[in-house]
Order: structure tokens, then C-alpha cells, then sequence
């Protein structure tokens, strides 16, 4: 009897930690397009005694699978950034500056791959590390390591409830995290082409790295 019961709860772990990377995959291939709410918090690591920070802000997010998305930040500073196939712009509105680099060489193992740009779990898998972490808070979780030795993260957790997407935690290489929770996510949404073109603005600063 007491192994029965070890054995059913191991069966039960396994399971449940599997649950994750089933959501994940089930997510890419059958959400091709969205449109969401989301807020972040960004923890900056204390200082010399001091306690953590955090920054709050929110806006709006929506992509098109494969490539395609695009982030407005709306509060407290306004930023877009669109990935359009083939270029990442980032536009600034307070600096009246855009920054644009070739979107290939720019996403790989970057959480946005991660939940917008990759066609499948086999693109995933060429960039990142992928493990089911425990559930928690009512979400299953995968873990993502980046597989370049020179990447800016360390990990990557993505939440999902009812099999959509409802978290992404972020850890960088100096152990700044954030935390982008989404709401009113609309799967398969219908949205128009021209959400994920940008043209810079009238005497904006363009910068091309």
C-alpha cells in the first residue's frame, strides 16, 4: 500500500509538471494571433543596503505568428516597439528617437520569441532550454534557459491559465526581474496588417544597428 501511494503521487507530480509544457505547446500551435492588455513591474536589485525598487507600467500587446508583434507602452513613459518580419523598431516618444535593428539577428532566445515569434516547439527548442516548473497560483509554468552562453537572461517563466497565457517573468543576466501579467487576452484575434508596420515619425532620430 505504501508504495502504491508513493507511486501515485510521483505519477501525479510528473503529470503535473508536464502540464506546463503541454499548455506551452498547445499555445503555439494553436494561437496565431492575439491582442492583450498587460501590466509590468520591473524588481531592480538593491543597492548598498537599500531596499528593492520596482517600476510599474502598462500598455498594450498583440502579434501575429510567426515574427510579427508589437508592444505599446502607454504609462508612465510612451514606447512602442513592432517586430514586422524583418526589422525591430523600438521607438522612444520622449526622445523623438527610433532604433531599428535586423529582426533575425535581434529575437532568438528573447521572451517574445518565446510567446510570439517562434512557428513551433522545435523553433523554440533550437534557442532555449524548455522544463515544466510546479504549478502554482492556479497557472502551470514552463521554464525557459536560453542555450547562448552570452545571452542577456538567465530564465525565463511562462504562466498559463486554461491554456492561455497569463505571465511572463523575466530574470536577467544581473538578476533584474519582471513580471508582465496579461489581461482581456483575446486569442486568435482578427487584426489588421497594418498593426505590425512602422513608419518613423516626422523628425524622429533614426538609429540602425
Amino acid at each position: 500500500m505504501k508504495l502504491f501511494t508513493t507511486v501515485l503521487i510521483a505519477t501525479c507530480a510528473l503529470s503535473a509538471r508536464a502540464g506546463g509544457l503541454e499548455s506551452l505547446e498547445s499555445f503555439v500551435k494553436t494561437v496565431k494571433t492575439a491582442h492583450s492588455e498587460f501590466t509590468q513591474v520591473v524588481t531592480l536589485p538593491a543597492k548598498d543596503g537599500q531596499s528593492t525598487r520596482t517600476k510599474t507600467s502598462n500598455g498594450t500587446f498583440e502579434f501575429s505568428r510567426p515574427g510579427r508583434f508589437r508592444f505599446v507602452y502607454q504609462k508612465p513613459f510612451e514606447q512602442t516597439i513592432v517586430a514586422d518580419g524583418q526589422t525591430l523598431w523600438l521607438y522612444d516618444k520622449d526622445l523623438n528617437q527610433v532604433t531599428a535593428r535586423a529582426q533575425a539577428q535581434a529575437l532568438g532566445s528573447t521572451p517574445a520569441a518565446l510567446i510570439a515569434s517562434a512557428a513551433d516547439l522545435r523553433a523554440l527548442q533550437a534557442d532555449f532550454v524548455l522544463a515544466a516548473d510546479a504549478d502554482s497560483d492556479g497557472l502551470e509554468w514552463v521554464r525557459a534557459t536560453p542555450k547562448a552562453k552570452d545571452s542577456a537572461l538567465q530564465f525565463v517563466r511562462v504562466g498559463f491559465r486554461a491554456g492561455q497565457l497569463a505571465v511572463l517573468e523575466i530574470t536577467d543576466s544581473f538578476g533584474q526581474r519582471s513580471s508582465l501579467r496579461f489581461n482581456a487576452f483575446e486569442a486568435n484575434a482578427a487584426l489588421a496588417a497594418s498593426t505590425f508596420q512602422f513608419k518613423p515619425p516626422v523628425g524622429a532620430d533614426v538609429i540602425r544597428q
